[in-house]
């Protein structure tokens, strides 16, 4: 029987069959032009448009990062890649030791701070940038201690350049928080280009000119570049009409230091497993074995950071409207899900191909560990969705707990299965952590991923 809404709101006959109104090709038509609908509405909403914008940037800037490091290949030896990758993942390392990861805090916060927005920001800059420059000298000098191959580090020019480039990479990351937060999102996409680009003409240029460390040099250039714009238009631009649209007069967000302290214990975490696992590798193979896992880690990881940064969406639209958490987190989960399925097919299926563009021994030792790591990016997915629901929620016991068990996990499994498999059991490593992270996960979803209680988180 046809419902009488659809009797009520037929359209007028579009069909030739000799039924009276309205007749199922009518209720046919009509069901399309709802779901057409429904696709139109789904498409501009904030939280999938934003979603894929960020997604994009990340992807782009993956892609062009991957180009960076096959002219590095081509224009460097492996060992000078191999080093030059852990100088710069140690670099991050001590920018998010001391950036407390607030760049995520942006994210959460940014959108409800109102007239408060340019003085946050600002704080959180310079937090950022004075802990992170202190982390960067502490490790310079236990480098002899934790990191021998990486004492070159020591000299003078290089160790203030190092010092530099962590706080650096603190400026950057708040900015991309900040932009997000105000749904700037095309000018996140927009400077991680310009990054992109300046670093690959850069490192060009260094290469011509037979500049030994050209790949730290292009890759330093191209960061205060790509934070001078951003900046420009944030404060020129975005943070202005912020304010000047919060004509209730929003309270500074509270319990920040508490939000702030757990979210950056969590993501400690992460960043820590990221950086232990290049300096493990290292430390046991050596740095060509070492060049072979970086870049199959990087075509991997673009999947987690591409719904990391869609993540960011979620956060952002779950801060405006938490009363739709669930909604749009389940949305989320299906979309991204779907991504990264046909993704991690096209990466395991074509692994030897990717990776020969770098060099035949890239291809021959790095595609098991790229491939492993691209099918972890699947269960990685719930990981990151329950993450970002958890930072709405400020629930911090769960925002805690996945990070600090998928990086006790991984590293732990990494150093027993690396002496066993060499790069294979680090792809195995991961996939076995998230898989043991996902699984409760799933099993527990309908506990985690709730509204707040009351209309505002």
């Amino acid at each position: 029987m046809i419902p009488e809404l659809t009797r009520r709101t037929a359209p007028a006959r579009a069909c030739s069959c000799p039924l009276p109104l309205p007749c199922e090709c009518t209720y046919r038509a009509l069901l399309r032009a709802r779901a057409r609908a429904v696709l139109r509405r789904t498409a501009g909403e904030p939280l999938l448009r934003n979603g894929h914008i960020l997604a994009a940037s990340a992807v782009l800037a993956a892609g062009l990062g991957a180009l960076f490091w096959i002219f590095a290949t081509r224009w460097y030896s492996a060992e000078t890649v191999g080093t030059s990758y852990a100088a710069l993942s140690v670099a991050a390392l001590m920018s998010a030791l001391g950036r407390f990861n607030l760049g995520d805090v942006l994210v959460r916060f940014v959108p409800r701070a109102g007239r408060h927005t340019g003085r946050l920001v600002l704080k959180c800059y310079a937090i950022a940038g004075v802990f992170s420059a202190l982390a960067a000298c502490g490790f310079l000098l236990l480098i002899p201690v934790v990191a021998p191959g990486l004492d070159f580090l020591r000299a003078p020019l290089l160790g203030t350049a190092f010092v530099i480039a962590a706080a650096g990479y603190s400026i950057f990351d708040l900015q991309d928080g900040a932009l997000t937060g105000l749904r700037r999102t095309g000018w996140v996409l927009g400077e991680n280009v310009i990054f992109a680009v300046a670093k690959a003409g850069a490192l060009a240029a260094c290469a011509a000119l037979a500049i030994g460390t050209g790949i730290l040099t292009a890759w330093a250039g191209a960061l205060v570049l790509a934070i001078l714009v951003a900046n420009s238009v944030l404060f020129r631009h975005a943070i202005p009409a912020h304010q000047r649209a919060d004509r209730e007069g929003a309270p500074m967000p509270g319990r920040v230091k508490r939000y702030a302290t757990a979210d950056y214990l969590g993501k400690l975490a992460g960043i820590t497993t990221y950086t232990v696992l290049p300096l493990t590798v290292l430390a046991h193979l050596g740095a060509a074995q070492n060049a072979y896992y970086s870049l199959a880690w990087i075509i991997a990881d673009t999947f987690n950071i591409a719904v990391l940064s869609m993540g960011f969406s979620l956060v952002v639209e779950g801060a405006h409207a938490p009363e739709r958490l669930p909604e749009l987190a389940r949305r989320m989960l299906r979309h991204a899900g779907l991504l990264v399925l046909a993704a991690t097919t096209v990466v395991v299926v074509t692994a030897p191909w990717i990776l020969s563009l770098f060099g035949p021994d890239y291809a021959r030792y790095g595609t098991p560990v790229l491939r492993l790591m691209a099918v972890a990016s699947l269960p990685t997915v719930l990981i990151i969705v329950a993450i970002d629901v958890a930072r709405v929620l400020r629930d911090l016991r769960l925002l805690i707990g996945v990070q600090a068990a998928q990086c006790v996990l991984t590293v732990g499994l990494t150093f027993v299965l690396l002496p066993m498999y060499g790069l294979a059991g680090v792809g195995l490593a991961w996939l076995l952590a998230c898989c043991a992270v996902a699984v409760p996960l799933l099993l527990t979803l309908p506990r985690w991923m709730r509204a707040p209680e009351g209309s505002r988180a």
